[in-house]
Formats: C-alpha cells, structure tokens, sequence
C-alpha cells in the first residue's frame, strides 16, 4: 500500500518556514482542490494521479519518494 506523507512535509515546511502552513495555502498555490489533499492526507491508500504528485512534489520541493512511501501489508 502507498501511504503519503502529507501531514509530514506539511509540517517540515512550517517548522522550516516558522510560520503556519494551511492546506487552503496549498490548494490555492498548487491548483488542487482541498478535498483532494485531504483525501491525500488522511486516506491511506488514496487514489490520486501523477498530475497531483507532480505538483505537490513541485510545491514541497521534493521527489516522489520522500512524499510518497511503500508499505507492505
């Protein structure tokens, strides 16, 4: 299963940052939809596109693999 870790980069970005960073922030700096990084953030095994990866992967400034992580059920 891939298990995303969202609520850890978010969190590395606002310790990083010294400020508060809010999924409404990301939404409106990466064009996806709240509902979605929601999804991402508390659904394990969430469904989402290449498209989405790439632009969080873009806003994060980090690869696949440290937002995305395999475990073997």
């Amino acid at each position: 299963m891939i298990r995303f870790r969202l609520a850890e980069l978010i969190a590395d970005k606002s310790f990083k940052e010294r400020r508060v960073v809010t999924v409404s922030e990301i939404a409106q700096a990466t064009g996806i939809h709240r509902a979605t990084l929601s999804k991402v953030a508390n659904q394990p095994g969430a469904n989402i596109g290449t498209e989405i990866i790439d632009k969080l992967c873009r806003y994060f400034g980090c690869q696949p693999g440290e937002l995305m992580l395999f475990i073997d059920e």
